[in-house]
């Protein structure tokens, strides 16, 4: 007997689903679904679920229930309108527009006034009373449905209408008459005859049907995938197409559209902010063709609307207990809602927000601290632009997102691509972004148009991606065909530098100086929070690191290899030192002794050279354990190839070869190629390092043990609690680790004997091997703590040397989506990941109270630390910058496990 199989389910009516349903019916429509249930003004419609896309982009074809459902809400639909999609009369109207799960600001595809045809459009302009509104809502729809549908260049129909506008003498599209848009679409029309092959469709049901297949196609189109990579957006949720009756702003200076924030996203404030635009459509405020006028003069033009809008932003924010960005449309008086979500904000305006609504009763401390990350606050430790420093400025536009960028002009993406590839820093110039800009603004450090407001393109994106952005500098004129832009009698031509402050709007010519950020000083202890901006965005970022600090299990320690940085690392709350690189200490001055170590061709000579660096790292260990005095220490042992201590072979050889020319060759420069001859190797990342030298060059671990002891002992007598741990590199088998910590212990015990001191010196090793992850328990008998050193740990599972991939392929691999992002900046959790947990699982079997850490560069990385916490680690360990940001994820790592266990 079969079981009954429930039919799938394709498509929604707005009043069918909920905020909760976004993987379904995407982000617009299950806030449009619960605006719809909010009893908020939504103009009715239909959603098709990302299920009928994945289909679709699985197969190349579109569920076969699809058009039958899509038919039964159209008709349901049209009865609830008492109209027809398309009849010549009075006709229905629709949009089609995507709708992912996370937003995915002007990536994908929407056609707007879908309907319209020849016969139709006589019909709406006597229903509306109108004939112009009719015609631009026409032209309207032959140019998206051309460029999104049919894959006509759009500049073709942005040609045509600057040259109807210069025909006519006017600037701006409302200045046409309907006479002149008559003409307008007779041309449109004739441009989608000549490059698209086709008329354009005069069937209502075919625009739709096309329309729909065409936002499942914008899933995959390049911007898209490029912003999904950049935002780590997985590619296999696919978009949701809301189907929506239309209402026009269009209609005449009663009506427009506009987008509203219920705080300001740029800076957290709360107050009045967004943009609008009187007889206008929705794409014309995020376009930036047109500038707005800021939100708080709608009161004036329409007072009724205005208090309407007020309510309802307030009742939104209320009910998703968060920043909302809102789109909307007034016809004719009549207010509608067209979109809501949780707002896109700047990184200082996360943080600020966030402690507004906990002080508003809206949200916990524990919601507030999952409403900010490290990315953020690693953007606010950014430095800004000194404002004593004098300056030349160009100009003054809108502050849409903060930063301090500076880099040479360049106006269209391809050059900013270009010109970063080279290396080179470059500020993004256009008079309004679009979609298509995506791989340009994403190559700048920062973006400058001269149209648009804080609801542009180039606004909303740049916002989300931390990018430094200033909108709608009108006084600038940007020429993009002459590559210049120009101020009254000030030119900046292609290549000069300017300086973008996406916190005041101000633009500069040439390079304006940087000063510490204010989060930066409050870490370093010059900053405490009071009155002003600056002050209050450091008090919001302080409250929030407390709760962190409260609440995570992960301890976080510092990479610092001198007393300088591990004081700079203690003020940053640094809990100890991970990894001292000794290596770090052999350079300069010092670089002569080791030299003379690896040129020793006797037992004597070799112990000079031993005795006369012991004292210096001595001298060293003494400084670093009275800067971290009462917390631990991990001191790893020399770990490069001792080649790396030598010159250049290449420069060696040439000075050498000369010198025997001149016959005046030295005998310590035959030397030392000669020893580097002997070092030499095909990989020395594989080669002689680590635990390797310490087996074949006697003494020289030996050496440096004394030398940490000898510092402890040292602190101790001086009254201090020094924490030494001495961390082995490059184990493979545990019989190394044992050879080596035998020998450890002998050197400690004599130096306890001869200072009449007490050590407790943790000895354990790096895991960064995979045979060390897959052997762990048995290196767990002779390690008393791990630290996983997943730098090397990734370019021996990957079978990737570092230096080399990231320069040849990994741009390659990142385009093709074999990476979402790199194994180096972000841990590798099913490679990588597998044999962290397998060396953690299986150390801790064989000695329960085994310290775990990591010392790689993924301590610092946000989502890696989630993982940390999640394998079980005791700490991260990350430079010292990164230290902020390892506290803040590692409390969010917590809060968000125990949300998870309370559910």
């Amino acid at each position: 007997m079969s079981e009954n199989k429930a039919v799938q389910k394709f498509v929604y009516d707005f009043t069918e689903g909920n905020k909760d349903l976004k993987d379904l019916l995407g982000g617009k429509g299950a806030n449009l679904a619960e605006m719809t249930n909010l009893g908020l003004p939504v103009p009715p419609g239909f959603t098709i679920t990302t299920d009928a896309c994945k289909v679709y982009l699985d197969s190349g074809e579109e569920p076969a229930a699809l058009r039958d459902e899509v038919s039964a809400h159209l008709d349901a639909l049209e009865k609830r309108m008492g109209k027809k999609l398309g009849q010549a009369d009075d006709p229905l109207l629709v949009s089609v527009r995507s709708g992912a799960k996370f937003s995915m600001p002007g990536m994908m595809d929407t056609v707007l006034n879908i309907g319209l045809s020849d016969a139709s459009v006589v019909g709406l302009a006597a229903q509306a009373g109108d004939e112009r509104f009719a015609w631009d809502s026409y032209r309207r729809l032959i140019q998206m449905f051309g460029k999104t549908v049919l894959g006509v260049d759009g500049e073709l129909f942005e040609e045509a209408l600057e040259a109807a506008k210069d025909a006519k003498g006017v600037k701006v599209d409302v200045d046409l008459d309907a006479g002149d848009l008559k003409k307008l679409v007779k041309e449109f029309k004739k441009i989608v005859a000549r490059d698209a092959g086709r008329d354009f469709p005069q069937d209502a049901r075919e625009q739709m049907d096309l329309a729909i297949k065409a936002v499942f196609d914008s899933w995959n189109t390049d911007r898209a995938k490029l912003y999904r990579r950049q935002e780590r957006i997985p590619g296999d949720l696919g978009t949701a197409v809301n189907v929506c009756s239309m209402v026009f702003g269009n209609l005449g200076p009663d009506s427009g559209t506009g987008v509203a924030f219920t705080r300001d996203p740029a800076s957290g404030h709360q107050g009045v902010y967004g943009d609008y635009l009187q007889n206008a459509q929705g794409e014309d405020v995020v376009a930036g063709i047109r500038n707005t006028v800021p939100l708080a003069e709608l009161e004036a033009i329409d007072q009724q609307s205005y208090d309407r809008l007020l309510k309802i932003m307030e009742t939104l924010e209320t009910h998703y207990k968060d920043l909302c960005d809102i789109e909307f449309t007034i016809e004719r008086g009549h207010l509608w809602m067209l979109q809501t979500r949780v707002g896109k904000r700047t990184a200082g305006a996360a943080f600020r927000i966030a402690t507004q609504l906990v002080d508003q009763g809206l949200i916990d401390e524990a919601e507030a601290l999952q409403r900010v990350n490290g990315a953020q606050l690693a953007q606010l430790m950014f430095p800004r632009f000194d404002d004593t420093a004098k300056t030349q400025r160009l100009g003054r536009g809108i502050a849409a997102s903060p930063g301090a960028a500076v880099g040479k002009a360049v106006f269209d993406s391809y050059t900013a691509v270009k010109w970063s590839r080279s290396g080179e820093k470059v500020i993004l110039i256009r008079r309004e972004t679009n979609p298509d800009d995506l791989d340009g603004m994403i190559a700048a450090e920062g973006i400058l148009t001269s149209r648009g407001g804080k609801t542009s393109h180039a606004a909303v994106v740049a916002r989300g991606m931390g990018k430094t952005c200033v909108c709608g500098a009108e006084e600038i004129e940007v020429d993009t065909k002459r590559r210049r832009l120009t101020v009254g009698d000030i030119v900046v031509e292609e290549g000069d530098v300017v300086s973008v402050d996406g916190s005041t709007g101000k633009v500069y010519l040439g390079e304006v100086p940087v000063v510490p950020s204010p989060v930066v000083e409050y870490f370093e202890g010059r900053m405490h929070a009071g009155a002003d901006d600056a002050d209050e965005l450091v008090a919001a970022v302080h409250r929030i690191m407390a709760y962190a600090d409260r609440v995570r299990r992960l301890r976080v320690r510092a990479n610092a290899d001198s007393a300088e940085d591990a004081l700079r690392a203690r003020r940053f709350g640094a809990q100890g030192i991970g990894l001292c690189r000794t290596e770090h200490m052999f350079l300069g001055e010092r670089r002569e002794m080791v030299e003379k170590l690896i040129l020793a061709d006797t037992d004597q000579e070799r112990e000079t050279a031993l005795e006369q660096l012991l004292p210096l790292q001595k001298a060293d260990f003494i400084e670093l354990f009275e800067a971290m005095d009462g917390l631990p220490v991990t001191v790893r042992l020399l770990d490069p190839p001792l080649h790396e201590f030598l010159p250049d072979i290449t420069e060696l050889s040439v000075r050498v070869a000369l010198a025997e020319a001149r016959k005046d060759a030295n005998e310590n420069d035959l030397r030392l190629l000669q020893a580097v001859h002997k070092l030499h190797e095909q990989n020395p990342m594989l080669g002689l390092r680590g635990v390797r030298l310490g087996l074949v060059i006697p003494g020289l671990f030996a050496m440096q043990v004394r030398a940490i002891a000898e510092a402890a002992a040292a602190r101790k007598n001086a009254k201090g609690d020094p924490r030494a741990e001495i961390m082995i590199p490059l184990v493979g088998t545990v019989q190394e680790l044992e050879i080596v910590r035998e020998e450890a212990d002998r050197v400690i015990a004599e130096v306890q004997a001869a200072t009449g001191t007490d050590l407790k010196l943790k000895i354990g090793t790096m895991i960064e091997l995979p045979r060390a992850a897959l052997t762990a328990g048995q290196i767990a008998e002779a390690a008393e703590f791990f630290s996983f050193g997943t730098n090397d740990l990734t370019q021996t599972v990957w079978g990737f040397s570092r230096d080399d991939v990231e320069a040849s392929f990994f741009t390659a691999y990142l385009e093709k989506g074999i990476f979402g992002v790199s194994p180096f900046e972000t841990i590798d959790k099913d490679g990588v990941g597998s044999l962290v947990k397998n060396a953690v699982a299986a150390g801790r079997a064989t000695r329960p109270d085994l310290k775990l850490g990591i010392c790689g560069e993924h301590g610092g990385d946000p989502e890696s630390v989630h993982f940390f916490h999640e394998a079980g680690l005791d700490y991260v360990s990350c430079s010292p910058f990164r230290i902020p940001v390892a506290r803040l994820e590692a409390g969010r790592a917590a809060a968000g496990a125990r949300a998870s266990d309370s559910r």
